[in-house]
């Protein structure tokens, strides 16, 4: 069967609450109760999503919808990969044209990446000799630019001790297999389990283990996970998904499952966050929010929005909300209404999905308003001036000996990375292009962000 993880100058990031709304947009699928999977937001104007059914979750749908104006206007399309029974794990789009998805059989396994360049009207297999063995679902495809992407996959055979990774570098062209660390005994991925940011990406097991890459699929490393499974497969009374803001800072939220099958009753969860992109995780703590699995950051801070439901009996309360420290705490929205899966762009651009009643109502819903406030104060960690600056910086710590710092563009790609030690170093950035940057600083205890204009 398909494998699909189960869902029961510091910045100072604060969650605004004044004048932050949902605006219903209309998704334009002609098949009523069409919810969304996944919400792929490459800019402002620029978004892509697959469906699902929402009135018969078991129903197969090859759907998507996308806007180029911002969501003014939102165009449906069919995923023809050719066969009506293989199901779609993921989409990655670039932009208004070009996406793949991935693609595997439910029962059978294999499948494999699929693109489009025309906006969706066409789409082609790509690396063909691939993901063709029982064992090996194609669990996702992304593409970190248009011509930089990786394919991955369970492990080939019933011996194999890497999973099956593809990587390429010519838009998907040309296709090469990467080796992966060496698998825990039975481990295998989830379909639609990846998470990236920038140059990195992130998928998790069934053994608790989360693979990584931080150069664009070129090399891999296994990351030990809290949790046992990330869908109560292997170990049934263990799930969880992870989330990440940048190449260092992100949270895993992992559940704790009593029974199985159609009597699964999620019992607790528990929050753990990062500051070294998923090599060692804090101390878990009770997690009692309703934000779970539907959340997103706003890249490069400290804010999370979310979509998600209380439950009391018979009574379900629908709400959204935002975090500005990393999911400790939370100020809602609004509520009342149903909303799924959400995705920023930045902290004033972002969609959540919803549900369609016909081609001209509903489906999802754009934001509006302000998540992320930057207020510029003295630190009393760490300070990084001048700002703005043209090709030397000092990076200066209040009595922290040792601290790793990681510089990330607008778009979420480090472009520098260095261990500090000392109370003042000297950093030159003349090679870095005109435009804004965001220094994270690290410490074992500290974590802050700072964001740098580069003249």
């Amino acid at each position: 069967m398909k494998k699909i993880i189960l869902a029961l100058a510091l910045i100072s990031f604060t969650a605004n609450t004044n004048a932050q709304t949902w605006t219903s947009e209309s998704t334009g699928f002609s098949t009523p109760s069409r919810g969304l999977s996944e919400i792929n937001v490459i800019d402002a104007n620029t978004v892509w999503a697959f469906a699902y059914d929402g009135a018969t979750t078991t129903n197969n749908v090859q759907e998507f919808t996308r806007t180029t104006n911002g969501g003014s206007s939102w165009t449906p399309g069919t995923i023809n990969v050719g066969n009506t029974a293989l199901s779609i794990g993921n989409i990655s789009a670039v932009d208004a044209n070009t996406a793949w998805v991935s693609v595997s059989d439910p029962t059978n396994g294999g499948g494999g990446a699929w693109k489009t360049s025309d906006a969706g009207v066409t789409w082609t297999q790509q690396n063909t000799t691939g993901f063709t063995s029982a064992y090996s679902w194609c669990d996702g495809v992304h593409f970190f630019d248009a011509n930089n992407g990786v394919a991955f996959g369970d492990p080939d055979t019933a011996t194999a001790t890497t999973f099956e990774i593809y990587r390429t570098t010519d838009g998907g062209t040309t296709w090469s297999a990467v080796s992966s660390p060496a698998i825990t005994n039975g481990d295998y991925g989830y379909s639609g389990s990846l998470v990236a940011v920038g140059s990195s990406m992130w998928f998790p097991t069934a053994s608790g283990n989360i693979y990584r890459t931080n150069d664009k699929g070129a090399t891999w490393t296994k990351l030990n996970s809290p949790i046992a499974d990330f869908g109560a497969s292997l170990t049934t009374t263990s799930s969880g998904k992870i989330f990440f803001s940048d190449a260092n800072n992100g949270i895993l939220i992992g559940s704790t499952i009593s029974g199985t099958g159609s009597t699964a009753t999620v019992t607790g969860y528990t929050l753990y966050k990062t500051t070294d992109g998923g090599t060692t995780w804090s101390a878990g703590v009770a997690y009692t929010q309703p934000y779970t699995y539907n959340l997103c950051y706003i890249p490069g801070s400290t804010v999370l929005v979310a979509t998600g439901v209380a439950v009391s009996g018979t009574t379900y309360t629908y709400s959204s909300a935002t975090s500005a420290d990393n999911g400790t705490t939370w100020t809602q929205i609004d509520s009342g209404t149903q909303r799924g899966v959400v995705a920023f762009f930045d902290g004033t651009t972002g969609w959540a999905g919803g549900f369609n009643t016909d081609p001209f109502t509903d489906g999802v819903y754009k934001f509006s308003g302000s998540l992320s406030n930057e207020k510029f104060a003295v630190s009393n960690n760490f300070k990084v001036y001048p700002n703005p600056t043209n090709n030397i910086v000092t990076v200066s710590s209040n009595g922290i000996d040792t601290y790793k710092l990681s510089v990330t563009d607008i778009t979420g790609n480090i472009v520098l990375e260095k261990s500090l030690s000392g109370l003042e170093n000297t950093i030159d950035i003349a090679s870095l292009s005109t435009g804004a940057y965001f220094f994270t600083l690290n410490s074992d205890s500290k974590t802050e962000t700072i964001k740098i204009i580069k003249n």
